[in-house]
């Protein structure tokens, strides 16, 4: 997503500074260009060689260098710029920022600057609390900078509290979400994902083996893409992401219960969770023990969200509904079964059969299939890509 994007990297001078090291890596990584621009503050923390070689370009330090002074660089940077990144941001840079100074180049960049601008403060706990610091950073965000509010811990001053740099994470979805197409602003979007448990005993369950990749990418590029996103995960080790609204449960009964109360007031829900079909008939307190001559497991069926979810799309059209199938035989006539049962308007199908494709690896291969009878086979993506392409198919659907 990154690939060709120009990106200015300001570097402000705190301890922090260091940690931009290994921004720009990543950034240059994902195929981002980095051009860093220093104040003279900074270059007391790191070298400018340093960011010099790990962003491949040169680095500007001074709002008049000679070397280019038919440049003008705060002007000709800020105009090649796709999006601003300060980090770290100290209460002197963010202040110069607020009060719309011009002395030191990456101020004067941002003030020449019209693409997006992310603001990453990083500062001792009492600098960042006082009022005048707050008072700085609601004056950036009324101008439409967008602020990564930092983390809390202990400092590099020996104090603990707020202050601490963002953790590339929460940065990294900032960026992504100021250079995506925000198709979805505004729209409300659930998504599920994951596997769910259903317990036999307090040692062992019946399960599979989704790891909820594809859901969470699912639910990470709506954000990305504006969206107001709640997702509904079952067991997985895959952390919350950032900027929405986590409920984890464990069973398919838990799974129903919150979908179905959150399915109000929704524009989309898209349900990718791999949600266990039945349920022991009977949970035992203790540990089963072996019975020798074999075993006989009695199951009860599970609630089937989605074809309940269709149901009630009979009374209004929204939320439009987008569902997950993942088939080893006859898939693309049980897609379409399950497409006409369920009241669906789109059906994503997942050949499990495919080593490259479905549970527990990074990349997936999907054959789409939409409620006018359209059939669209997808390349082999990573499952952002994969994700980003369903939502592009998503509102081409909402606009009709």
């Amino acid at each position: 997503m990154l690939t060709d994007k120009k990106i200015i990297f300001a570097v402000s001078g705190g301890i922090a500074a260091y940690k931009a090291a290994d921004w720009i890596r990543k950034l240059r990584r994902e195929g981002a260009e980095v051009q860093v621009v220093m104040t003279g503050d900074a270059t007391r923390f790191v070298t400018p060689l340093t960011f010099a070689a790990l962003s491949g370009q040169k680095v500007y330090e001074g709002m008049f260098d000679l070397d280019d002074a038919e440049r003008i660089p705060h002007i000709s940077l800020a105009a090649k710029a796709d999006l601003i990144l300060v980090a770290p941001a100290t209460a002197q840079t963010i202040a110069r920022l607020a009060s719309g100074m011009a002395d030191d180049l990456p101020s004067a960049l941002v003030l020449a600057n019209q693409s997006p601008v992310i603001i990453c403060p990083a500062m001792n706990s009492n600098m960042y609390l006082h009022p005048a610091t707050q008072a700085n950073l609601e004056r950036l965000k009324s101008y439409g900078y967008q602020i990564v509010d930092p983390d809390s811990g202990c400092l590099a001053c020996d104090t603990e509290g707020p202050g601490r740099l963002a953790d590339w994470s929460s940065a990294k979805e900032t960026v992504y979400s100021a250079l995506s197409e925000q198709d979805l602003a505004g729209r409300k979007v659930l998504v599920t994902a994951g596997p769910t448990h259903e317990p036999l005993d307090p040692v062992r369950y019946l399960g599979n083996r989704s790891s909820g990749r594809m859901g969470f990418a699912l639910a990470v590029t709506a954000r990305r893409r504006g969206a107001e996103v709640t997702l509904v995960t079952g067991p997985t080790e895959i952390p919350d992401p950032p900027g929405m609204n986590v409920v984890r449960i464990t069973t398919a009964e838990e799974m129903a219960a919150e979908v179905l109360e959150l399915s109000a007031g929704l524009d989309v829900i898209v349900k990718a969770a791999a949600v266990s079909d039945f349920r022991p008939a009977d949970y035992s307190t203790g540990k089963l023990k072996k019975a020798g001559a074999g075993f006989t497991l009695e199951l009860r069926e599970n609630r089937d969200i989605l074809k309940i979810l269709g149901e009630n799309k009979e009374k209004r059209p929204l939320p439009l509904l987008v569902g997950f199938a993942a088939e080893s035989n006859n898939f693309i006539e049980e897609g379409w079964r399950k497409l006409r049962d369920k009241n669906l308007d789109l059906l994503a199908i997942n050949d499990i059969t495919s080593d490259d494709a479905g549970f527990g690896v990074e990349t997936n291969r999907i054959t789409l299939l939409k409620r006018n009878g359209d059939q669209e086979n997808m390349p082999l993506l990573s499952k952002e890509d994969t994700a980003n392409l369903i939502w592009r198919r998503v509102t081409r659907l909402l606009a009709e």
